[in-house]
């Protein structure tokens, strides 16, 4: 960085961080996924593939099944993107689609349409909205909050038969038992 070139951030700069904040707050790679699994599935039932002098054609009799399942996995990766919503609907769709892709289309695009429609609906039925970090006020100081004291049951004795409670420090989270 040169002593020319300016502190302020460009245009540049700030619509990768709006597009890196829009990508952040929806399942953007399950729908890509499921997006570009529908263009294999699409295109091999009608490709004619050329080999030398010899054309291969591909067509089958499940061309429109093909045609049907791609435009919809293209719908849905579309629809993952503007409505985080319905991430668990287009998941489990996709998923059945990739599914239903493999008798009908070539074996869901030569497997490749197949696994990625397959991944891309597991990527969007496990997505979930992150949780936005809890703002202080000015006067408030970023002071951690102590965890409350075990469940008691009326006794002097805790009710925690676990052993895992936050006031011990052991939450269950790295235990393997």
């Amino acid at each position: 960085m040169s002593a020319e070139t300016s502190a302020v951030p460009g245009r540049f700069t700030r619509r990768r961080l709006q597009f890196r904040a829009w990508r952040g707050s929806r399942p953007f790679w399950a729908g890509l996924f499921v997006l570009l699994g529908g263009f294999p599935i699409i295109y091999f039932p009608y490709a004619h593939l050329q080999v030398g002098h010899l054309t291969l054609a591909m067509s089958t009799t499940a061309g429109a099944g093909s045609l049907i399942i791609g435009v919809l996995l293209i719908v849905l990766g579309i629809s993952l993107w503007f409505q985080k919503h319905i991430r668990v609907f287009a998941g489990v769709a996709s998923i059945l689609l990739a599914l239903v892709s493999i008798p009908v289309s070539n074996f869901g695009g030569f497997v490749i349409g197949f696994l990625l429609a397959l991944i891309g609906g597991a990527l969007a039925v496990s997505w979930a909205p992150g949780v936005p970090p809890e703002e202080t006020g000015p006067g408030q100081g970023g002071a951690p909050r102590t965890a409350p004291g075990p469940v008691t049951d009326g006794t002097d004795e805790p009710n925690d038969l676990s052993g895992t409670s936050p006031a011990n420090g052991a939450n269950g989270r790295h235990s393997a038992g």
